[in-house]
């Protein structure tokens, strides 16, 4: 009955500093799941500074002095043409052509 207790007490033992260790494992992977979670929220911000920045340069009052600047100028209504239809009919396969003619 002695040896009983004894192993009792020894296994009680190995199980209160097995669940120290998991409960030190555990409270260790929650700081590190919480640090990503910091840096993913971060990075989440940059994300959107990054597209309003972006936005913000995408616009025309930005772009117009700046492509001004490299010598661009608008189109102009004479460097338009229009498409030669019959041209493009006639390089494409006859049953797509006939499709194509029979909608016109």
């Amino acid at each position: 009955m002695r040896i009983l207790m004894i192993g009792a007490a020894a296994l009680m033992l190995i199980s209160a500093f097995r669940l120290y260790a998991i409960n030190y494992d555990t409270r260790d992977f929650a700081e590190q799941v919480q640090a990503q979670e910091r840096r993913l929220e971060k990075i989440r911000q940059d994300i959107a500074i990054l597209k309003a920045d972006r936005a913000l340069a995408a616009r025309p009052e930005v772009i117009g002095p700046a492509a001004r600047a490299m010598g661009l100028a608008p189109a102009r209504e004479d460097q338009f043409t229009e498409p030669d239809v019959e041209n493009h009919l006639a390089a494409l396969p006859n049953e797509t052509r006939e499709a194509a003619g029979s909608s016109r």
